[in-house]
């Protein structure tokens, strides 16, 4: 009997730890089958990273390479390039000797050395003369079309939090080149996919913008209830447990479907739980959630001004119209320019979001601990 958690969380979910997404996936890999460009946007944790991975597992072939890379700590066009060549070049060589080659006959003036670590599984970097590159980068940026149209193959490139890309010095100009080479590309097919919902946005639905209309746009939707409780109730008796469809269902509901936190909850439930899971495993499993984090939770507060609080107070309560002078009034925002300035500064923290369902706080255990702890406002709790 396997009695490791059947929840993972904090780390890609894989296999029987993927939670449903059977749309989803379809649609991406029949964009990847398509050469459909995809741009993948939802918040933090919800699971984006894990459906790519999962696409690009499933279409790889002999035909097809995928290469996957992160952009969250690329902070400059010279890692960019280091980054997006040795992906490609990896993805596409079997061995080290044919990474080798492959590296010097494409790209070799740019290369000062190849850098090789270990014996049995070697690890290969890059290192790019960045002057020779600056001259004309376009070898670099064609790299993947040339290998796929050389092997006759497909290859997805996939790029994790892309929005990075507009932090980087002359970043429009940047992202001029990026499109004028990758919008000719025949053999090639991005996923560019990212966290931060509004600085994606910026870049590619902006008509002003290089990468406007250069792809098909995917918002990722949170995992529905129905799909939550028969994942719980599954990986339940996966390991002998048992949970009844109706309190998996609160657990999903606590966390707002929030997929890192609703498998993180069933986690911490499933570990209270000795044979059959009652409702008293579940709230102690989530107040114990709120308790480890609330010194996160208070230094994220505490960094916030007074009417940045009084905002989230007021979301929390649901309140609809926040520029309304009542609202302003009993809220104390000062007035409804100041309200539409706070909106967006907690828009840009990446702590409210509104995705056409009236706003919310992103993170649903940081709303019932500042319900509950900070605002101290009765909290009912589930039958």
């Amino acid at each position: 009997m396997d009695k490791r958690a059947p929840f993972v969380f904090g780390k890609l979910a894989t296999e029987t730890e993927f939670t449903n997404r059977t749309q989803e996936l379809d649609y991406l890999m029949q964009n990847f089958r398509s050469g459909i460009n995809t741009i993948l946007i939802s918040p933090r944790r919800w699971g984006k990273s894990s459906l790519v991975q999962k696409a690009t597992e499933k279409i790889q072939s002999r035909k097809i390479r995928t290469c996957s890379f992160d952009m969250f700590n690329t902070r400059s066009q010279e890692e960019f390039y280091e980054q997006l060549s040795q992906a490609v070049i990896a993805a596409t060589s079997g061995k080290v000797s044919e990474f080798v080659e492959t590296a010097r006959e494409l790209i070799g003036k740019f290369i000062p050395k190849i850098n090789l670590a270990g014996d049995q599984n070697q690890e290969i970097s890059l290192s790019l003369d960045w002057e020779e590159i600056r001259k004309d980068p376009a070898d670099i940026l064609n790299l993947a079309e040339k290998i796929a149209a050389r092997k006759n193959i497909k290859i997805i490139i996939c790029i994790d939090e892309f929005q990075n890309i507009g932090n980087f010095e002359h970043a429009v100009d940047f992202q001029k080149k990026l499109r004028a080479a990758w919008q000719r590309h025949k053999h090639v097919t991005y996923c560019l996919y990212g966290s931060k919902r509004h600085m994606m946005m910026d870049v590619f639905t902006k008509p002003s913008m290089p990468f406007y209309k250069f792809g098909d746009l995917m918002f990722l939707e949170k995992i529905k209830l129905p799909d939550w409780k028969k994942f719980i109730v599954k990986r339940f008796a996966d390991t002998q447990k048992k949970i009844t469809p109706e309190l998996a269902g609160t657990i999903a509901e606590l966390c707002e479907c929030h997929p890192y936190y609703t498998q993180q909850l069933a986690q911490q439930t499933w570990l209270r739980t000795k044979g059959i899971c009652n409702l008293q495993n579940i709230l102690s499993a989530h107040e114990s959630i709120s308790q480890q984090l609330s010194l996160l939770f208070q230094m994220i507060t505490d960094d916030l001004t007074t009417t940045h609080v009084n905002f989230l107070k007021a979301v929390i309560e649901n309140q609809q119209q926040l520029t309304s002078k009542k609202t302003i009034d009993q809220y104390r925002l000062g007035t409804s320019a100041n309200a539409i300035r706070i909106r967006k500064a907690l828009m840009d923290k990446e702590i409210i979001d509104d995705m056409g369902r009236g706003l919310f706080l992103l993170d649903p255990i940081y709303a019932y601990w500042l319900k509950t702890v900070y605002f101290r406002i009765h909290q009912p709790q589930p039958m």
